[in-house]
Formats: structure tokens, C-alpha cells, sequence
């Protein structure tokens, strides 16, 4: 199976958790992956609070939303795009989870305020929420991780 590009199983794992595994050759995990996602989904009614959402009718799709089963989302979504990175060969050092770390529980924390955080005067529900706070997870993942390795650099010199 072809490991050589990270980037390419990041975008699938984003279509569907469990793809870029089947494209590592992972199939076990893919398999895995793409049933926890789809009883994930379906238990968090995620499907039917996205018709809504996209409609702007945040208030429905808060009351389509089973939140117990959508703070799952995160991180098994968030780990299988690490899983899928890393089995390809991408983060090739030490600390390139960190991104993923940082989103799949900074992005928790915007499932968890998706029904009561307005910014910018709007509701933004269970769906948006979530995505732009995993959207600012990546970032501070990021600068932490550069942080570090400005750190360590600093040190060994």
C-alpha cells in the first residue's frame, strides 16, 4: 500500500473516519473506525441536526442533538486523521500530535457550549461550533508545538 502521502489520507480520514486506514492497508482499524463513527453518529442524531444547522435553525438541531454521544465525535474522529497521518508516514517528529490533541479536545469543548455560546451575537449549534473550535485547536496545537521545539532548539544549542 502506498505510505507516501500524509496529507491525502488526512482529507479522507476528514471525508469519512476509517478510509484512509483501508487506504494504509489498516483494514481492522478501518473497519473499526468507520463503526464507531457511523453508531456514534447515528446514537448523537448528528445526520438529522445537520439539515437543520445548515438551514440556520440552530434551536432544532440543539434538540436533535444527543450530546452525551456527540462528545465522543472529537476525539474518535480527530484520532483516526492522527492514525491515518502517522500510519503514512507523516509526523516525522515527536510532537506533530499535538495538533490533533489539541483540536480533538479543544473541539469537545465547542460540543459542550454549542448550546448556549453565542459569538458574534448568533447560535452557532451543535454543528459549527464544534468545527470552528477544532479549527482553533489545530492552531494552538500548532503554536504549542513550535513552542517546544523553539525550546528544545534553545536548549541543545
Amino acid at each position: 500500500m502506498s505510505q507516501s502521502n500524509p496529507s491525502e489520507k488526512i482529507l479522507w480520514s476528514i471525508a469519512l473516519p476509517g478510509f484512509a486506514q483501508f487506504l494504509n492497508g489498516k483494514l481492522f482499524k478501518g473497519t473499526v473506525f468507520i463503526f464507531l463513527e457511523f453508531l456514534i453518529n447515528v446514537q448523537a442524531n448528528l445526520n438529522a441536526a445537520i439539515i437543520p444547522s445548515f438551514h440556520g435553525d440552530m434551536i432544532t438541531a440543539i434538540e436533535l442533538t444527543n450530546y452525551q454521544w456527540l462528545m465522543f465525535y472529537p476525539c474518535i474522529y480527530l484520532f483516526a486523521m492522527w492514525d491515518a497521518y502517522r500510519d503514512a508516514g507523516g509526523g516525522s517528529d515527536s510532537l506533530s500530535y499535538l495538533p490533533f490533541v489539541f483540536s480533538a479536545f479543544i473541539g469537545t469543548i465547542g460540543v459542550i457550549y454549542s448550546s448556549t455560546l453565542k459569538l458574534f451575537g448568533y447560535l452557532w449549534g451543535p454543528i459549527f461550533l464544534p468545527i470552528l473550535f477544532l479549527i482553533i485547536g489545530v492552531g494552538v496545537g500548532w503554536i504549542i508545538k513550535l513552542i517546544i521545539l523553539q525550546v528544545n532548539h534553545r536548549k541543545s544549542t
